[in-house]
């Protein structure tokens, strides 16, 4: 069973920066499909970067396109969002997913069925 803990969030200031950490154990399978997706109160989660540990494919939505990097430690089971140059409009619950082999790359990443496993999130709060 794959366990994902978020962790990094917090209150910044727009214009300012931030990373989130999402950290694996019980990983089955050699390669992953992990995304970050958000929820703002009131509003349906959507996906914000995805990246497939295979070959280091990355997906943005155009909305971060930009500001943010997704990565990937391989060695530390550990995916990452670096988040730069943060707008209000930011500001939601962060949550880690993943999903086994590549079917983001043929499913559509930002698809919240084909995700397997999901963390508990992390609050995300950027103030103007």
């Amino acid at each position: 069973q794959v366990q994902l803990v978020e962790s990094g969030g917090g209150s910044v200031q727009a214009g300012g920066s931030t990373r989130l950490s999402c950290a694996a154990s019980g990983y089955t399978h050699s390669t992953y499909g992990m995304a970050w997706f958000r929820q703002a109160r009131g509003k349906e989660r959507e996906g914000v970067a995805a990246i497939y540990t295979g070959d280091g494919s990355t997906y943005y939505s155009d909305s971060v396109k930009g500001r943010f990097t997704i990565s990937h430690d391989n060695a530390k089971n550990t995916l990452y969002l670096q988040m730069n140059s943060l707008k209000p409009e930011d500001t939601a619950m962060y949550f880690c997913a993943a999903d086994p082999g590549p079917t983001i790359k043929y499913m559509g990443w930002t698809n919240v069925r084909i995700y397997n496993y999901w963390g508990q999130g992390t609050q995300v709060t950027v103030s103007s």
